[in-house]
């Protein structure tokens, strides 16, 4: 396994992790245990962020391209309206 697979397999995960923290969450009823989650969350988003700039860095990731701005927009609308 060379770098680049190394890195977006790492970026993988931790962004299932981070859906998984999300579902948690929203479905914990005990208070300290929702907290503790977040602290968790906030601190893996940091990790996710760190590793996504670092593989955009080194050319292993590319985003999307920017959606367009009347597209954006009107999906917008759309769901503000609902």
């Amino acid at each position: 396994m060379n770098d680049k697979d190394m890195v977006n397999d790492y970026l993988a995960g931790l962004n299932a992790s981070l859906t998984g923290y999300a579902n948690y969450i929203t479905q914990s009823d005990n208070e300290q245990l929702r907290q503790a989650l977040i602290q968790i969350r906030n601190q893996c988003e940091s990790k996710q962020r760190n590793v996504y700039e670092y593989a955009l860095q080194k050319g292993y990731y590319k985003p999307a391209a920017p959606a367009d701005p009347n597209v954006a927009e009107q999906l917008k609308s759309e769901l503000s309206s609902q």
